[in-house]
């Protein structure tokens, strides 16, 4: 499950792209001498404006009858979606190593060698509250996929074994003699996941691809820049609880998710990504960015596509919500993870031939997994709109 992103920055001097909120729109007369405006202040009289929108197409939801048509048969919505525009409807997202450095190279090493630090202050920290009879007790366990980067283990044969329920061994699982792994739900056809193989040439590292739709995920597999030795590519629906994921807990170093959480239904969503959460390691994060409130995606729904508050079904059966701030702080912070970034990307974009302007909302999060588990930690009522 993926979205259509339009960058509307254009690269720097050095063929990068300047990370966003970097161009200010201080003279409206020069407003289609860019592609896009970062951070663009909205009028009160817009913001009012836009509420008004999302009340009027919000008065009139889908009867309950296509709802449920909508939940059950939601794979098949995007099943139809990728077999109309296969590879050519997303472009590949290369701004990714810009708004997320923790997935281009050198980062992951970086990263690994900070994690190993905190691990053992965090170490002497318990052995000093614990007392040393625990501590020495805990030396001698085995060495468990948790924190034990050093360790070197069997050389892995390539990942043809098909995904099955049963529970994941520690040591044998796609990716397990890799020392940083990724892991991208809703990947659609590999806009994310191949900019990461094609620029991370680390040996080290492993990346897993997940999608609900398995037109998508067989698009994956049979691209040429495929590889199984580096890369494993499965059908997942986000909202199973009883379906596993190819790895443990306490396995992965980045979590990715790109305009996914946002096509499954709210309710669903707080359980989806808890179950992610215990995913990842110690100090590993998750990586969001989606919809926001307001965005010019919603304010162009017509009455009669509204499924619940700000939740919304587009032509072609597949759904959207637009998110906030506190929603999606709410969301993460419930699964046991803390803020590292949460902010609103409000973006200016605009059609130089066609003088026309579009206001676009996302919401960029990351938030990390404590290295310490907090014993206060609650978890909050569950997510509603």
């Amino acid at each position: 499950m993926a979205a259509s992103l339009s960058e509307g920055v254009p690269e720097t001097e050095d063929g990068k792209r300047p990370q966003f909120g970097n161009r200010f729109l201080s003279d409206p007369a020069r407003v289609f001498h860019h592609n896009a405006w970062d951070n663009v202040k909205w009028s009160e009289e817009q913001a009012a404006e836009a509420e008004r929108k999302v009340q009027e197409n919000s008065s009139q939801l889908v009867c309950p009858e296509k709802q449920a048509d909508y939940e059950v048969n939601a794979h098949k919505y995007w099943d139809d979606f990728y077999k109309v525009h296969e590879n050519g409807f997303f472009k590949d997202r290369h701004w990714l190593f810009t708004e997320f450095p923790e997935l281009a190279p050198r980062h992951d090493h970086l990263v690994n060698l900070h994690l190993e630090n905190q691990k053992n202050e965090a170490s002497k920290h318990r052995s000093s509250e614990d007392g040393p009879g625990l501590a020495a007790e805990q030396h001698k366990r085995p060495c468990t996929s948790h924190g034990c980067e050093t360790r070197v283990p069997p050389v892995e044969e390539p990942v043809t074994q098909k995904l099955t329920h049963l529970e994941i061994c520690a040591d044998d699982f796609p990716g397990s003699s890799a020392t940083y792994r990724i892991l991208e739900v809703g990947c659609g056809v590999g806009n994310t996941v191949f900019p990461i193989l094609q620029t991370n040439n680390n040996p080290d590292l492993f990346v897993y691809c997940c999608d609900f739709s398995a037109t998508a995920i067989e698009l994956v597999k049979t691209n040429s820049e495929y590889d199984p030795s580096r890369c494993f590519a499965f059908v997942h629906d986000l909202c199973d609880e009883a379906q596993s994921y190819p790895m443990p807990k306490d396995s992965l170093d980045v979590i990715v998710l790109i305009f996914v959480l946002s096509a499954i239904v709210p309710d669903k969503m707080q359980k989806a990504i808890s179950k992610l959460s215990r995913l990842l390691k110690p100090g590993g994060v998750m990586l969001l960015r989606d919809y926001g409130r307001y965005d010019m995606a919603q304010l162009r729904f017509k009455k009669g596509q509204c499924l619940s508050g700000n939740f919304y079904v587009r032509g072609d059966g597949t759904r959207v919500y637009f998110f906030t701030q506190d929603e999606l702080d709410t969301l993460f912070t419930a699964a046991g993870l803390e803020k590292v970034q949460n902010v609103v990307d409000r973006r200016l974009q605009v059609n130089r031939g066609k003088q026309l302007t579009m206001y676009r909302v996302w919401i960029q999060c990351k938030y990390s997994k404590p290295l310490v588990p907090s014993a206060s930690q609650h978890v909050p009522a569950p997510h509603t709109t």
